[in-house]
């Protein structure tokens, strides 16, 4: 699986804006977001504005405008920021796993793409913006992270 850099930033300002999550501050300008994280300003509209169409930010405009969470980062799970951004967690070839059918010796093959997609969506859905941002991570994601080969690449 590759990570986008579209979803990486889009994690990564969220992040940010749970950081400085308070009901009573001002909403926080792209500027101090992409600084924040040293995110190209540009890009980083484009990635807000799919997070404020799928319902994860609001905006307000004007000088002292900005972005902020559009609810609180416990209730945000990080799925969520990446399909905003990229669409579903997992496709094959531009259909969803389930909708998958072959021949022959690959007949079982949507029962794999089903289960990738399902672990997936056990991390990623299962850990909230708010873990993330705190590293009080699910004990799914770090048992997971604690395997032993977990860092090596292959």
């Amino acid at each position: 699986m590759e990570i986008s850099a579209k979803t990486e930033y889009a994690v990564r300002a969220m992040l940010e804006l749970a950081d400085a999550s308070d009901p009573a501050s001002a909403p926080i300008s792209v500027d101090v977001l992409a600084h924040g994280q040293g995110l190209p300003r540009k890009f980083l509209e484009a990635i807000l504005a799919d997070l404020r169409r799928a319902g994860l930010v609001v905006s307000t405009k004007g000088a002292r405008g900005g972005y902020r969470l559009a609810r609180p980062a416990t209730e945000i799970p990080i799925g969520a920021v990446f399909r905003a951004v990229d669409g579903p967690l997992a496709e094959v070839r531009g259909r969803r796993p389930h909708q998958t059918s072959y021949d022959g010796v690959a007949r079982h093959l949507p029962v794999l793409w089903v289960a990738v997609r399902s672990s997936l969506r056990q991390v990623l859905d299962g850990t909230s913006l708010e873990q993330l941002r705190s590293g009080d991570l699910p004990a799914q994601v770090c048992g997971l992270a604690e395997e032993p080969d977990a860092w090596l690449s292959r």
